[in-house]
């Protein structure tokens, strides 16, 4: 049996099972993200260039649907960190039962979306939703920035805990009771151990959270009907490609945006992972 043949059989006995995964999202991805790419700097002269990318900067509705998502990606990314990474650290800290409980709850929120939350959430708060109703009070629009951050929080908090609760429990309590004999205050453990040990974790479920709320269409498309509603990445993508007074260029160039932005806070989400793997 010659060299060749034996890496050859090892190529296919440590790949070929991952084949066809790989296969297809080469097909499904690689190449449609290739298709964006051309299509963005494809002109319609049969050239290539930066027209498009030109058209949607000069375009002002574009501009504000870049801001509105880049501005609700943030404001989703910090309130679900600065609700979800405490929860998260109770839930660690339960007895089995507890924890499971409280996990089932995450699980089914974190996973009830799209039309359906929209709707539910118009007939809560919406001008004659019932808890309106019943309270007298007005709540925001759900297609308002207010009203999709409300929305939003929903299914994002219970996802930033299931993302993060695994990486929390690599705090352990030894530490607090060697931090404890060495007569350190909880206040300078979670200074000096605490936080250093778990923001790393924080910081990667902030992106996680950033880039997933940014790329969410079917929830924004359920609340877009609503007065004063948000304008959105997502949303001009799909308005240009039902409309046929649009190129399809533009929905390419805003795309390829979101695949920037998704491709950035990747990078840094395994960069932050890096930096905390050092405690495992």
């Amino acid at each position: 049996m010659t060299t060749r043949t034996t890496r050859a059989g090892r190529f296919l006995t440590n790949w070929g099972p991952a084949l066809p995964l790989l296969v297809f999202a080469f097909v499904m991805l690689v190449l449609p993200a290739l298709r964006l790419v051309h299509d963005t700097f494809a002109l319609r002269d049969g050239s290539y260039g930066l027209g498009n990318i030109t058209k949607v900067i000069d375009n002002p509705v574009d501009r504000q649907s870049i801001v509105g998502s880049l501005a609700l990606g943030f404001v989703q990314a910090t309130i679900a960190t600065a609700i979800g990474a405490p929860a998260a650290w109770l839930i660690t800290r339960m007895k089995l039962g507890g924890r499971a409980f409280w996990l089932s709850l995450m699980n089914v929120a974190s996973n009830f979306a799209g039309i359906g939350l929209a709707f539910g959430f118009v007939a809560l708060i919406g001008s004659t939703g019932m808890l309106t109703l019943l309270t007298g009070l007005e709540f925001p629009s759900v297609g308002s920035f207010s009203g999709m951050n409300i929305v939003y929080l929903y299914f994002n908090v219970p996802m930033f805990v299931l993302l993060t609760l695994p990486a929390l429990s690599v705090l352990k309590d030894d530490w607090q009771e060697a931090a404890a004999v060495c007569h350190a205050s909880r206040w300078q453990f979670w200074r000096h151990v605490g936080i250093p040990v778990l923001s790393p974790f924080v910081v990667a479920g902030w992106l996680l959270i950033f880039t997933w709320t940014i790329g969410v269409y079917a929830v924004a498309y359920a609340l877009a009907s609503s007065p004063g509603s948000q304008k959105l990445i997502t949303l001009q993508i799909g308005t240009t490609l039902e409309s046929s007074v649009f190129g399809l260029e533009r929905a390419a160039v805003l795309s390829v945006l979101l695949m920037i932005l998704a491709i950035g806070s990747t990078v840094l989400y395994r960069l932050s992972l890096r930096r905390a793997a050092r405690w495992l």
